[in-house]
C-alpha cells in the first residue's frame, strides 16, 4: 500500500512555495524554522525526490517540486471543501477582499449587493491596490481573496483564471492626441506588465513616445485619457464612455491578451471565503463590455 501524504506538511510546502523561503514560511504557518525544515525533509523522504534547491537565501522548487505543487493545491482545496460541507454554521463574519481600482469601480457594486442579499451578517473589508501589491498582501495574510489582472503568462500564485480579454490601446474620443509625435502616454508604474507591453510594442515599430503620466491608479490614468492628454492601454472590460479604441490602422499594434484571475487565501479557508469567491466568479463570467467609440 502506498504511504499517505500529510496535509500539514503539504500546507507548509505550499507556504514555502509562495513565500520563497523557509524562514518566511515559518511565520505563515506558525512554526519554527527547524520544524519547517524537518517537515520538508520528511515530505521529501515520502515523495522520494528532492523538492527544493537553494539559491542563496531563496528556496527554489525543483522540477519535482513544481509537479507536487499542483497536486498539493488540489489536495488542500479538496480537504477544505470536505470540511466546509459538514459545517452547518451560518455564514457570518469578516472577509477581506482586494481588487485593482478599475475593477472595483466597474463591477464591485454588483458583487457586494448580491453577496449582501445572500449573506446579510457578513462584513466585507475592501482594499483597492494594483496587482503586485495585492499579491504581496495575500502572501502576508492581509487579504482572504484578491482579484488580480495579468498577461497570459500567469499561473505563478495558484490563481483561478475567470476571464480572458484583449488589452487595448485607448485614446479620447474627442481629441487627436494619438496623432502627436512623440505620442504621450498615461501608464502604470514601471513594474506594471501592461506598461511594459505598451512600450515594447511602440519600440518594436520604432514609434517615439514619452510617458506623460504614471500612476498605480487606473482612475487617474483613465482621467488623463478622457481629457485628451495621453494614450493608454486598458483591458476591454475597463473601457469607459468617452474613450476610443485604437487599432493597427491608427499605427498601434495588437497587444497581448490579459486575464482576470482570483486568488484565495492559502493561509486559511472558510465557507464565507468560498461563498464570496463564487459570487465574484459568477459576476466576472457574465460581465458585459461597456461601449466605446470606434
Amino acid at each position: 500500500m502506498l504511504p499517505m501524504l500529510d496535509l500539514d506538511q503539504l500546507r507548509t510546502f505550499l507556504a514555502i512555495a509562495e513565500a520563497g523561503s523557509f524562514t518566511q514560511a515559518a511565520g505563515v504557518v506558525n512554526k519554527t524554522q527547524s520544524a519547517v525544515s524537518m517537515q520538508m525533509r520528511r515530505l521529501e523522504e515520502r515523495i522520494g525526490r528532492p523538492l527544493f534547491a537553494r539559491e542563496g537565501r531563496v528556496s527554489r522548487l525543483t522540477e519535482d517540486g513544481e509537479r507536487l505543487l499542483q497536486y498539493a493545491r488540489r489536495m488542500k482545496k479538496l480537504n477544505d471543501e470536505t470540511l466546509s460541507a459538514f459545517d452547518e454554521t451560518e455564514l457570518a463574519g469578516h472577509v477581506r477582499l482586494g481588487t485593482p481600482d478599475d475593477y472595483a469601480e466597474r463591477f464591485l457594486p454588483e458583487i457586494m449587493a448580491r453577496f449582501a442579499r445572500s449573506n446579510p451578517r457578513a462584513e466585507i473589508e475592501v482594499t483597492c491596490a494594483p496587482t503586485p501589491l495585492l499579491v504581496q498582501d495575500m502572501k502576508a495574510n492581509r487579504l482572504d481573496i484578491a482579484i488580480i489582472s495579468q498577461l497570459l503568462a500567469g499561473g505563478k500564485h495558484g490563481e483561478e483564471v475567470v476571464r480572458r480579454e484583449p488589452l487595448l490601446w485607448v485614446t479620447s474620443a474627442r481629441h487627436g492626441v494619438h496623432e502627436e509625435m512623440p505620442v504621450p502616454l498615461a501608464l502604470g508604474r514601471r513594474t506594471c506588465d501592461w506598461r511594459k507591453s505598451a512600450i515594447a510594442a511602440l519600440e518594436q515599430v520604432g514609434r517615439d513616445y514619452r510617458v506623460l503620466y504614471s500612476s498605480w491608479s487606473s482612475v487617474g490614468v483613465s482621467a488623463a485619457v478622457t481629457a485628451g492628454l495621453a494614450v493608454s492601454v486598458l483591458p476591454e472590460s475597463a473601457l469607459r464612455p468617452g474613450m476610443r479604441v485604437l487599432s493597427e490602422r491608427d499605427g498601434f499594434s495588437v497587444l497581448p491578451m490579459c486575464e482576470i484571475a482570483l486568488l484565495r487565501s492559502w493561509h486559511k479557508s472558510s465557507r464565507l471565503i468560498d461563498a464570496l469567491s463564487e459570487h465574484i466568479i459568477s459576476s466576472l463570467d457574465n460581465l458585459s463590455v461597456p461601449a466605446a467609440a470606434e
